[in-house]
């Protein structure tokens, strides 16, 4: 089932909890009434925790006008970098990416403007200021802020109103090795697969519903709501200061898909009636990540099919990193 990221695991684990997990990470029967070293069947455990690479990194966008609209508010940008060298001693790897879907609104013509503009300009913000150590989460937001003020001045020089206000939401990803950011705006997701946890959606929609859950109404009663899924936060038809992007960071620890998508897709539970089915196999990097992708849009036009429909996939292969051998 999917399980909405509430909070986040701390990024600081103090030495006694680390090797304490490492510990228990290992099932192993032990008689520590033994004298016998020889038979101890800690000797055979290495006796470092090696830390974690990004072995490999690919990924993958494909989006779809869907069988009711007629033409296409989405919108999403890719940069995937991932090096690879080798010699007959070491292995150095370098990964990085930064991944941008939007889904616009707003008017006749006015969402696929929204939606191109705000990744756009989210683009060349990370395009001019990272350079090496991955953007902070305080610069993240200064980009939403930045993307959002473009948009909101379009807005107000056009002389827009109501619904007649471009706007897109935004759902954000960046990878650096093993670092991984994100960060949403309105009812886009983010979605996180592993072997370990199956699908959890890492994001929580800003919308009607959610709001009054969030206040202690029953879910029930939350969307009982006629305007429940209102979009609570959007990027454009408002100014920064009423804006409130949600920014995360976590580390990959695993192999792992991550899976930003519309809502042309997320709609009627799609991703978790069909993740083992559709999204399971994603996770087995024999399996080519467009095929699985394709197969997911034919998917959501089948059960969905009233809206666009886009997904991002990105399939991270993480390993321990090679520690050099002595030379002898």
């Amino acid at each position: 089932m999917t399980q909405p990221l509430d909070a986040l695991e701390s990024q600081s684990i103090d030495p006694e909890t680390f090797h304490l997990k490492a510990r228990e990470s290992y099932e192993f029967d032990i008689d520590f009434a033994s004298d016998d070293d020889s038979d101890d069947p800690l000797e055979d455990f290495p006796t470092v925790i090696l830390p974690n690479r990004v072995m490999g990194l690919e990924s993958f966008g494909i989006t779809d006008v869907g069988n009711s609209r007629h033409h296409n508010e989405d919108f999403f940008t890719i940069d995937n970098r991932f090096t690879q060298l080798m010699d007959a001693e070491t292995t150095q790897v370098y990964s990085r990416g930064v991944y941008i879907l939007c889904d616009g609104m707003g008017g006749h013509a006015q969402g696929e403007v929204a939606s191109r503009m705000a990744a756009e300009t989210l683009s060349l913000f990370f395009a001019e200021h990272w350079k090496e150590e991955m953007p902070s989460e305080a610069a993240v937001k200064d980009a939403i802020y930045w993307a959002n003020q473009t948009l909101h001045t379009l807005n107000e020089s056009q002389t827009r109103f109501g619904a007649g206000r471009m706007g897109t939401t935004l759902v954000l990803a960046m990878l650096q090795d093993t670092q991984f950011r994100f960060a949403h705006v309105g009812d886009s997701r983010l979605y996180r697969l592993t072997h370990r946890n199956g699908l959890e959606q890492l994001t929580v929609d800003h919308e009607v519903g959610q709001r009054e859950i969030q206040r202690g109404v029953a879910p029930e009663i939350a969307y009982a709501r006629p305007d429940a899924y209102q979009l609570t936060q959007a990027l454009g038809p408002r100014p920064d200061h009423a804006l409130r992007p949600d920014v995360r960071s976590l580390t990959l620890a695993e192999d792992c898909v991550f899976l930003l998508c519309s809502d042309g897709i997320t709609d009627n539970q799609l991703l978790e009636r069909f993740q083992e089915q559709y999204l399971m196999p994603l996770l087995d990097f024999k399996n080519p990540l467009e095929e699985g992708l394709r197969q997911l849009i034919e998917l959501a036009n089948t059960e969905n099919g009233h809206d666009n429909a886009t997904a991002i996939g990105i399939r991270a292969k993480v390993s321990p990193q090679p520690v050099p051998r002595p030379f002898v």
